[in-house]
């Protein structure tokens, strides 16, 4: 989501030279694979948006991978790229670096003071280890590497998968099922599986699908379960006003050496409970919302500060209603294309 939004916006800045590589291609964990790549390559600037990422489930389930593969990219395209005399480097991490109960909103300067959130510390780490490695490398070296942390981001091009989503792809999934089932419109269900893989178990049950998938139960009151007490305040950033604010920021002649991350959010949040009930009406489901309180809400409030990038000159345009709409229409346009 976040590589492909970023060459768009660069293509639209008039950027023509832009070199990428699918994972299938250029595997970030070997440092011999990494390090011949760069090395061959005539490179002005390395954007690092590859990472391995997930909502709360995936965190929890999945710490150590999480750690572990995001510590290797980072590390290998960092010092790669020092070694191949690239002098500019972009680095994204996350909002998630910022400790549970850091006062809000949230300052660069509140990076490691305090403790972080349980169910994300592994990739929180993974993600200070980056930002740390860029400053190492600035003070050391004088190079002009520097990291940007952009609050929850959606968007086209997201991970839809139920089970290691985030939050506004996995409410929008779970609401479109929703919608089918009460259109008793199995097909469409089948369809959606086709496009962005099998509907957990719970969710089957939530909107009346049959294990085996041959039938819809007629009669059945289709509702969607979201994980956590719905009070939990969330900032949402489309993916398209991240990409503008990093090429604006890679545009930027001079920047201040102290500012070497940058935070990049629209400064404004709600709660998921709010958000659940904005995605609800995109969809057009009309049945119940259930909040399932087993289940952890992650961080109590999640708000960045802004004011750093507001005062170099950039503001995300796109409101999140829009977003979502434009988020939804190529959600359906790829169910279409998987039928062809």
């Amino acid at each position: 989501m976040v590589g492909t939004a970023l060459v768009r916006s660069l293509r639209q800045a008039g950027f023509v030279n832009i070199l990428t590589r699918t994972h299938s291609h250029l595997d970030l964990t070997n440092q011999q694979d990494v390090r011949l790549f760069l090395q061959n390559e005539k490179i002005d600037i390395v954007v690092l948006a590859a990472a391995k990422v997930g909502g709360i489930h995936a965190n929890n389930t999945y710490p150590a991978d999480f750690i572990a593969t995001n510590l290797q990219i980072q590390t290998n395209v960092i010092t790669e790229s020092f070694r191949a005399g690239i002098q500019d480097l972009l680095f994204l991490g996350s909002s998630c670096i910022y400790p549970k109960n850091a006062p809000q909103p949230l300052k660069e300067e509140y990076l490691l003071t305090g403790p972080l959130e349980p169910t994300n510390t592994p990739y929180a780490i993974a993600k200070i280890a980056g930002i740390t490695m860029c400053k190492a490398f600035n003070r050391q070296y004088g190079t002009r590497y520097f990291s940007v942390m952009p609050t929850n981001l959606y968007g086209p091009d997201d991970n839809f998968h139920l089970e290691n989503s985030h939050v506004i792809p996995a409410m929008l999934r779970k609401y479109h099922l929703g919608q089918m089932a009460a259109q008793e419109n199995l097909q469409a269900i089948l369809d959606d599986e086709k496009a962005f893989g099998i509907i957990p178990e719970a969710t089957a049950r939530d909107i009346g699908l049959a294990p085996d998938r041959s039938h819809l139960q007629h009669g059945h009151e289709p509702r969607v379960v979201l994980w956590g007490s719905g009070n939990a305040y969330r900032e949402f950033l489309h993916v398209e006003d991240m990409a503008s604010a990093c090429v604006h920021l890679m545009n930027m002649s001079t920047r201040n050496p102290e500012d070497q991350l940058i935070n990049i959010g629209t400064g404004q949040d709600q709660t998921i409970r709010k958000t659940a009930g904005i995605i609800q009406r995109v969809v057009g489901f009309s049945g119940e919302t259930l909040f399932d309180k087993t289940y952890p809400d992650g961080t109590p409030k999640k708000l960045l500060d802004t004011s750093r990038i507001n005062a170099m000159g950039w503001k995300p345009k796109i409101t999140f209603t829009k977003g979502l709409q434009d988020t939804y229409s190529w959600y359906l346009q790829q169910i279409a294309k998987s039928k062809k």
